[in-house]
């Protein structure tokens, strides 16, 4: 039995929410009471179920904003089919209007503690029955909209987050690389240089330039040139093991990493196992010699910053001993002897 008559009242009225009702009762001369009871009001939709095995099924086809259960059935507890529609996920939060013959507060409990919403004595009354009905439906309502508004700020926010953390990773990194660019390069070891001089911790720094970088572009392209230093690039980045150590591009064919919390012997021994992943790359080159291999020279600085200083000086030190891996024959690294 169903009564879907359209609704006479203005679209914008907020009683305008369609109802959906399923009442679960093995009577139909009960079910029938309750249609016509319902039919005053067009924006109720109602159903009927005479077989509860089948009621938590019917639920899930027609969707009820309020369900109205007997509590005494042939075969079926009226509780035990509350305690069933709660657990299911899609009927868990539909109010439940329990239907009984009798006004007993122990009986009320016990539908209410299973998950009842609301308790009646049937047959109610027309006006009674169609006012909680609207009440429980209209609210039933309000907590989908606000649900469904709910998730959708969620995926609008979770949205928003993974363009932001996007469009910051294209912010620091590198366009050619992809390792951070100098800008973040900077920010970071700033931050890191703050935090050791708060801790009193080593903080240690790489850079690194590829021998005879201006002779490999003239022999081989640009464009080879790119994939060398994308290669050398792949190279840093398998060497970081820890997520605080940083490689960067530190500008054209001169790259960075730094590491903090590590000893001078920590740094250098990074460093040499590096450069000799680079060698081992086997890169062809023809400086210095026909058949050589594409190499790396590296400058090793390690400070304790104190007062007074910043991270210039470590730049500056780590700069000197590059200087003097590549003044010193290059493809070697370089440690500076200023060590804090």
């Amino acid at each position: 039995m169903t009564n879907s008559s359209e609704s006479e009242y203005p679209v914008n009225n907020p009683d305008d929410s369609k109802a959906m009702v399923l009442l679960v009762d093995d009577q139909a001369m009960i079910g029938e009471a309750v249609r016509r009871a319902l039919a005053e009001d067009p924006s109720i939709d109602f159903h009927f179920c005479s077989d509860p095995a089948q009621a938590v099924e019917l639920a899930l086809q027609i969707r009820p904003t309020v369900i109205l259960q007997d509590l005494v059935m042939p075969d079926c507890d009226g509780l035990e089919l509350v305690r069933r529609y709660r657990e299911h996920p899609a009927t868990r939060d539909i109010p439940i209007i329990v239907l009984s013959t009798k006004e007993e507060a122990q009986v009320k409990s016990a539908a209410f503690a299973v998950g009842a919403n609301d308790y009646l004595v049937k047959l109610p009354d027309a006006i009674e029955l169609v006012a909680r009905v609207r009440y429980h439906s209209r609210s039933f309502l309000a907590l989908q909209q606000r649900d469904e508004a709910y998730r959708a700020l969620r995926e609008s926010q979770q949205k928003l987050l993974e363009t932001n953390l996007v469009l910051q990773r294209l912010m620091n990194s590198d366009g050619l690389t992809g390792l951070s660019n100098r800008r973040h390069f900077d920010e970071y070891l700033e931050m890191e240089w703050r935090r050791a001089l708060r801790e009193q911790s080593q903080l240690s720094l790489l850079l690194i330039d590829v021998d005879h970088f201006k002779d490999y572009n003239d022999t081989f392209g640009h464009v080879a040139g790119d994939e060398a230093l994308r290669q050398v690039a792949g190279a840093l980045r398998e060497s970081c093991s820890r997520s605080s150590d940083l490689p960067a591009r530190y500008g054209g064919e001169e790259f960075a990493i730094i590491l903090p919390g590590t000893s001078p012997g920590g740094a250098r021994l990074l460093a040499e196992k590096l450069r000799l992943t680079v060698q081992a790359m086997g890169i062809a080159h023809e400086v210095p010699a026909p058949g050589a291999s594409l190499t790396i020279s590296l400058g090793v600085a390690t400070l304790t910053p104190q007062p007074g200083q910043s991270c210039l000086d470590l730049i500056e030190q780590a700069d000197r001993a590059l200087y003097n891996a590549k003044h010193g024959g290059r493809n070697q690294v370089g440690v500076a002897q200023a060590a804090g």
